[in-house]
């Protein structure tokens, strides 16, 4: 591919009339005795190198055409280089598509390099014979490829693509939103680490056949923005897809609360304030995603609220307008479930099955039955009638009854240590005596004691003053009914009259799927932390974050068909290592042959896609002689 230069074209807008250039890589070639000349690459209209790095530009590119043409390596800048290399990883993925290519080696007796045949994949067909030598075998521009197969597929499955183009998105908005859902999926970051992936780390614009290089990040930003304006459609139609693709009964409606920490003061962010935060980074301005699922784990709505918001005030404003199916089952936890909260549910005819706020503890194990967990552990349940329109579920759970029981002792420990420290300071003589402060003091340590000062009687004596202390003493007496005397029980209540007991525990068992849910959405899709500093921005993010996470459920929903079970962060680590690379070598006349294609599947990968039942060769061969 010699003689190449860069020709400048002026064109006219057709609908406006307005003039611009263009610029093409074209090559001269001697067809028929004639010159003529060939465009091989469309660089734009925006070409960024001067009129006098042309040439160095196409010296370069021709030298990493025919690696083997020159003795040494052109000295070039970094910006000619970024340029040629770019334009190589274009020329070879816009290659003409090949079959699938077996390669069988020959020895070469005697020879300084040794040969190698490349002929087509087909029994007995010669669809390719090349003589190449080895030693000049060279493998260049890696890149991932699985994951973004993967997600494709995925993508596809939920008619995604589809559902933009019927949004009105055009194309390379279409690209930017796939590529940040994708990325998000296989290497969880901001939208500006997404973009770097995009460019330098994947093949994903070779499956879309979209040149992530030419676009600005600024471009990935639009795409969130986009997305977010169409957020009630997208996730009624992804959730729409999975419904029919799996079959689902739209009986169970799960709904939780996570926050994640925003890098920065996020002033312009109304919807960033501080609160308490799960990760322990209250020093960070906050926000909070709210899920609504189905029993299954498919999200069917979210909403991000502030970072201080209350639990418990958020059910009405995710559930109204749902159109959830008449007489949906409601899950939740205790920290939602007010009093407030299961009246409206009971007000808007809806079913519900949540862990009871307060109360006191009891349980019977001579009125229980017992059921099995998932990991094989022993809970024991007594169904308890309260009225005609709620029974309670009284839970017993040997591994938590360790866990709470060993949280008792060591409250307790705690509780009389502080005790103590105050009983030992009125023996010493500059040590407090007045029992205005002690008492004070006193009243610090139950407010730090996680409610266990409920168990103890404290007696402070007093001198014939009535303001100095002699002596603290305190006894304990277990209160009946609570985490000290039932360790390990819990309460569900439910409207729900006609299930067994064991139904109505596997059913509330759906709840902690939304842990799951929350520790794939923060630990394997980055949502936290959030760089963003304005509300729609961290709202996009959040968003991208919610649906890489339905692809990725589709992707196990399917593979669990199959008994694969693991969880996604290790089957990104088993996709990994399939990449896509450019073999170049130099043939008998010597022109040199590029061949891009992807690694060959290893046995784990090759499960996973005939699980999914796509192509183990993602990308295809493409083939350039240069």
């Amino acid at each position: 591919m010699a003689n190449m230069f860069i020709r400048q074209t002026r064109t006219n807008n057709n609908a406006t009339g307005e003039g611009y250039f263009t610029f093409r890589l074209v090559r001269g070639e001697r067809i028929e005795g004639k010159v003529r000349q060939i465009t091989v690459l469309n660089l734009g209209r925006h070409f960024p190198l001067l009129q006098d790095d042309w040439p160095l530009l196409c010296s370069r590119l021709e030298q990493l055409l025919n690696p083997q043409a020159l003795l040494c390596e052109m000295q070039c800048s970094d910006k000619i280089e970024r340029m040629a290399q770019h334009c190589f990883k274009q020329l070879i993925e816009r290659a003409a598509q090949t079959p699938n290519v077996a390669q069988t080696a020959t020895d070469a007796q005697g020879a300084t390099g040794a040969s190698l045949s490349v002929t087509g994949a087909g029994a007995g067909v010669s669809s390719d014979i090349q003589s190449v030598d080895i030693d000049s075998l060279e493998l260049t521009q890696p890149r991932s490829i699985c994951v973004e197969h993967v997600a494709l597929h995925a993508i596809a499955q939920l008619g995604l693509d589809k559902k933009l183009t019927a949004l009105g998105i055009n194309g390379v908005g279409r690209a930017c939103i796939l590529g940040n859902v994708v990325a998000r999926m296989a290497a969880p970051a901001c939208e500006l680490a997404s973009w770097e992936w995009l460019q330098t780390r994947s093949a994903l614009g070779e499956l879309l056949d979209v040149d992530y290089a030419a676009l600005s990040h600024m471009r990935l930003y639009r795409a969130s923005d986009a997305l977010l304006r169409h957020r009630e459609a997208i996730e009624a139609h992804v959730f729409g897809a999975v419904t029919e693709l799996f079959a689902l009964q739209e009986t169970v409606t799960l709904f939780d609360l996570t926050n994640t920490y925003m890098e920065g003061a996020a002033e312009s962010n109304a919807q960033a304030q501080y609160g308490r935060s799960k990760e322990k980074r209250s020093d960070c301005p906050l926000v909070t995603l709210g899920l609504v699922l189905d029993g299954s784990g498919f999200v069917r709505r979210s909403k991000t609220f502030a970072g201080s918001v209350c639990e418990g005030s958020t059910l009405q404003g995710m559930l109204e307008g749902l159109d959830a199916p008449a007489g949906a089952l409601v899950i939740m936890d205790a920290g939602i479930a007010t009093q407030a909260n299961v009246a409206w549910l009971i007000e808007h005819k809806y079913r519900y099955l949540v862990v009871r706020r307060g109360g006191v503890r009891q349980f019977d194990p001579a009125q229980s039955v017992a059921t099995q967990t998932a990991s094989g552990q022993t809970v024991r349940l007594q169904k308890v009638i309260c009225s005609q329109a709620e029974v309670e579920l009284y839970c017993h759970s040997t591994g938590r009854q360790a866990k709470e029981q060993a949280m008792v002792d060591r409250w307790c420990k705690g509780f009389e240590a502080g005790l103590q420290k105050i009983a030992d300071g009125l023996q010493k003589p500059k040590g407090e005596k007045s029992a205005d402060k002690l008492l004070v003091r006193i009243g610090r340590l139950k407010q730090k004691s996680m409610g266990i000062s409920q168990h103890y009687a404290i007696k402070l004596d007093l001198d014939e003053s009535g303001k100095k202390a002699r002596h603290l003493s305190w006894s304990k007496e277990l209160v009946q009914g609570t985490m000290a005397t039932h360790p390990g029980v819990y309460c569900l209540r439910t409207n729900v009259l006609d299930w067994d007991a064991q139904k109505l525990w596997q059913t509330y068992a759906t709840l902690t799927d939304i842990e799951s849910v929350f520790r794939s959405l923060k630990d394997e899709l980055g949502l936290r932390p959030v760089f963003h500093q304005t509300q729609d921005r961290v709202d996009g993010h959040l968003f991208i974050t919610v649906l890489a996470y339905q692809c990725v459920q589709v992707i196990r929903k399917s593979l669990k068909d199959h008994g694969i079970l693991e969880c996604w962060a290790s089957l990104r680590k088993t996709m990994a290592v399939q990449q896509r690379v450019t073999a170049s070598m130099r043939r008998a006349d010597g022109r040199t042959i590029h061949v891009r294609k992807s690694t060959r599947a290893e046995p784990a990968l090759m499960k996973i896609y005939q699980a999914l039942g796509i192509c183990a060769a993602p990308g295809g061969t493409k083939k350039l002689i240069a």
